[in-house]
């Protein structure tokens, strides 16, 4: 998976009624677009996340 600061990312529920989580990357910190990844998500918390395959990146329309 690969990034870039500005994209959107989006983690689906995995259960049943999970909602799905959404948030702007604000830092990449691996190399060349590699997690970890931190994030803003809509609810204003920030976190360090290496996504899993539940996770899906939107690259930025500039």
């Amino acid at each position: 998976m690969h990034a870039s600061v500005g994209d959107t990312i989006r983690v689906h529920g995995r259960t049943v009624g999970a909602g799905e989580q959404e948030g702007e990357i604000i830092e990449v910190r691996g190399e060349h677009g590699e997690p970890p990844y931190l994030v803003r998500f809509s609810d204003g918390h920030e976190g360090l996340m290496f996504p899993g395959p539940d996770c899906e990146v939107e690259a930025h329309a500039e």
